[in-house]
């Protein structure tokens, strides 16, 4: 019997969880994150504005947006990945969202992200691709209220500057994000869709990968998967959001040119070739793409690594956002009627290990013996008017404040965490750690 499957019959199968709280729990920790003026109904008691006048040193209003983890830089290549991946669980499992109390919270939490990516899409070929030198923010810590570090660089993708994988990605989450909100604000639909055509058409006439013309990016998120994926998953979801030939023709180009058919090592911020692959089985119905999808779930539930205990491990590097990324994809498979038990089996196990199932949950204010110090600035800090630096860092002490919801990094390859502040490998939270993990607790609430 394969590992996970025996990890279910042990223990899964005799779990119980709340996915309604831990849902609620999930949605809070992007509050947390959020830059910029924070809205009158912000929920976070320890965090205030900050970074109002991001993109003001270049003529431009870039505030707004999420901080991309426990630092406060904008890097719009994750963070556009993030919005793509709430939009779908939104669009996959409105009714979901809304048994639980959510639905309102939920699309607050994606149109923070777009209302930001409308506001870096300055002209048609212009979009602001970052905000903050990730050296510079990685040497301070303390609040992000009281910033000291001098105004903030931002970068943009031009004619000249391409990156066709961030702005294909971004053309993506507004694409599906017009169909999110299709329903509850239709003019704003209308406004993410035309900015995603628009999108489509920079990524795909002017090429290149974003971390070449934004080198500061490259840094900490290089496109390492290059750009293929995202011209496709763009052109994708552009024709969902349509329903208009010219964009699945694109896709089905791109398939091909890109080698798109190929089993990927996994879903994530880079390589968007399961999702490619997934929306193009569903779309199509064509047993080509089926297929893919199919090698890719044999992949997972026969083929990958796993933890003693059960949890797929796919990269030393956020292996829970991995495995988060898998059990969506799984979900998603599962309801085009491929591997359906195996595949609902699998992501229920992957998402239990998540809150608890080896005797404490990794997800912050959330189950039992949840993760205390976090690689996270704001939640490290102290209530004012006491300061925050780099003592808060070195304090063995759990963080002060909670960071509901947010999603850790997890275990090595024996099932082996560390809950220390110190350790960003294990411990750090980022937004798309939270984002398949969002997704899947929406799509098991129904399973």
């Amino acid at each position: 019997m394969k590992l996970f499957a025996l990890v279910l019959c042990i223990t899964g199968a005799l779990a119980q969880y709340n996915y309604d709280e831990a849902l609620s729990a999930s949605l809070l920790f992007y509050e947390a994150q959020r830059s910029g003026v924070l809205p009158s109904d912000n929920r976070i008691p320890y965090r205030g504005n900050c970074f109002v006048d991001d993109g003001a040193s270049v003529g431009v209003d870039l505030s707004g947006g999420y901080h991309d983890a426990g630092d406060y830089v904008k890097f719009n290549f994750p963070m556009a990945f993030t919005n793509t991946i709430l939009a779908w669980s939104l669009i996959e499992n409105e009714a979901e969202f809304s048994s639980a109390g959510q639905l309102d919270y939920m699309r607050k939490t994606v149109k923070w992200g777009t209302d930001y990516f409308i506001k870096c899409h300055t002209s048609d070929n212009e979009l602001w691709g970052q905000v903050g030198d990730g050296n510079v923010d990685h040497s301070y810590w303390g609040r992000c209220e009281d910033w000291n570090q001098g105004a903030r660089p931002a970068w943009k993708l031009t004619t000249g500057a391409p990156g066709s994988d961030l702005a294909g990605e971004t053309a993506a989450a507004l694409a599906a994000a017009s169909m999110a909100f299709r329903s509850s604000d239709s003019g704003y639909a209308d406004t993410c869709l035309d900015h995603a055509r628009r999108l489509f058409e920079f990524a795909r006439n002017y090429r290149g990968k974003y971390s070449d013309s934004i080198s500061n990016a490259g840094q900490f998120y290089n496109s390492w998967s290059g750009y293929g994926d995202e011209l496709t998953w763009a052109a994708i979801w552009l024709y969902r959001a349509t329903e208009e030939a010219s964009y699945l023709d694109a896709a089905k180009g791109f398939y091909n040119e890109f080698s798109m058919s190929g089993t990927p090592s996994q879903f994530s911020w880079d390589d968007k070739k399961a999702g490619v692959q997934l929306l193009m089985a569903k779309l199509t119905g064509d047993g080509q793409y089926r297929a893919d999808v199919q090698n890719y779930v044999n992949y997972l539930l026969y083929q990958a690594r796993y933890t003693p205990k059960g949890l797929i491990f796919l990269d030393t590097w956020g292996v829970l956002r991995h495995a988060a990324g898998a059990s969506w994809i799984c979900l998603q498979a599962a309801d085009l009627g491929i591997s359906t038990t195996e595949c609902q089996n699998f992501a229920k196990t992957q998402v239990h290990y998540m809150l608890g199932d080896v005797g404490h949950s990794f997800v912050c204010g959330y189950g039992t013996n949840p993760p205390q110090r976090p690689h996270h600035r704001p939640s490290s800090c102290p209530d004012y008017p006491a300061p925050c630096d780099w003592n808060d860092y070195n304090s063995p002490n759990p963080n002060p404040q909670v960071l509901t919801g947010a999603l850790v990094g997890g275990p090595n390859d024996q099932d082996v965490w560390n809950d220390s502040r110190q350790d960003y490998v294990t411990n750090e939270v980022t937004i798309d750690y939270n984002a398949a993990f969002t997704a899947c607790l929406a799509a098991l609430k129904r399973i």
